[in-house]
């Protein structure tokens, strides 16, 4: 069961992270010929264990206060959001 977890977390957290702001930063960076590209895997490496870090710490204080439903019906609201946001900010220039 822990695999199956372990697996099931690994791989809905490399789908959400592909192709989003947080990758193309990073190819960004690696393009810099001033930069090299073992130091900028490892700043972004960093940066993505500290963010998902404080989200766990988050999630798993918050279940404490929160119903499952109602966390994940927040988080779908919030990606929602994001979107509009995104595509709002697109139109504006």
């Amino acid at each position: 069961m822990t695999l199956y977890a372990l697996l099931t977390v690994f791989i809905t957290v490399f789908l959400a992270e592909l192709g989003d702001k947080t990758q193309i930063a990073s190819l960004l960076f690696a393009t810099d010929e001033d930069l090299n590209p073992w130091l900028v895997f490892a700043a972004a490496s960093l940066a993505l264990t500290a963010s998902t870090g404080i989200a766990v710490l988050l999630g798993a204080n918050a279940a404490r206060f929160v119903d499952q439903i109602p966390v994940q019906l927040l988080a779908g609201i919030a990606f929602i959001l994001i979107g509009c946001w995104t595509v709002f900010s697109y139109f504006r220039g």
